[in-house]
């Protein structure tokens, strides 16, 4: 049985971001894969198989220290497992913890640097002004719809890619969304995204396992119904339904 590992999801959970790895569990299981959705704890062991795909959400502030050192006991772990093709998906502050690193701080004031564990190239960076409000992006799979919720922009380097562009929103720092690192991704998006948005559920289930993987089950088809709702309702909300 395949596993999808959700990272420490009873402290990443501020959004309900650790419940993408459900929504990522429940959709292969309607696809007639059999997999188990782990969570994992601070101060387990790294798993000995290598996991079908990982799933990190997000926290507050005062927690990302703590959260930051227990991270850092699978981050080899990550890496290589990236560097395999394992679909990786995290958000908010659970995408700046896998950055080089954490600014605290205002942008007058910046306070301590907390490094990260190194996944996505570029630092999270104070905004003037927190960024709160309906996020919609443009990536390769197609237009996301999510809400953003956070007080750094994502500063990506010149020869990193993002994960995509900024229709309306903050992202990064309103022109692009992310970081996409091979089978990693980190977003901004809260919903969780995966809910709101299956096309993305769906790219990372047939990178996780190929062929097997079919999203015309009737389960998916009805759940997609609210889900392309939801969006249109919000797209109408933004006047960016066309």
């Amino acid at each position: 049985m395949s596993a999808i590992l959700q990272f420490f999801p009873e402290r990443l959970d501020v959004n309900g971001d650790a419940q993408n790895a459900l929504v990522l569990a429940q959709r292969a299981r309607w696809a007639g894969i059999e997999v188990g959705l782990v969570a994992i704890a601070p101060g387990d062991r790294v798993p000995r198989e290598r996991p079908a795909a990982v799933v990190i959400g997000s926290s507050v502030d005062a927690e990302l220290g703590a959260l930051r050192a227990d991270l850092a006991n699978f981050a080899v772990a990550l890496s290589e497992w990236v560097a395999a093709g394992v679909p990786l998906l995290a958000v908010g502050t659970g995408f700046e913890l896998l950055s080089d690193g954490i600014q605290f701080g205002t942008l007058d004031e910046p306070g301590e640097l907390l490094e990260g564990v190194g996944i996505f190239p570029g630092r999270a960076l104070p905004l003037a002004v927190r960024a709160t409000d309906d996020l919609v992006v443009d990536v390769r799979e197609g237009r996301l719809v999510g809400f953003e919720n956070h007080a750094r922009r994502f500063l990506v380097p010149a020869d990193a890619p993002a994960f995509g562009s900024v229709v309306r929103g903050t992202g990064n720092d309103t022109r692009s969304e992310g970081s996409r690192v091979g089978s990693a991704i980190g977003t901004h998006l809260h919903g969780p995204v995966l809910a709101k948005n299956p096309v993305l559920a769906d790219a990372l289930l047939t990178a996780a396992f190929g062929e097997a993987y079919r999203a015309d089950s009737p389960e998916a088809a009805r759940v997609d119904g609210f889900a392309a709702a939801a969006r249109s309702a919000i797209l109408a909300k933004l006047e960016l339904r066309g």
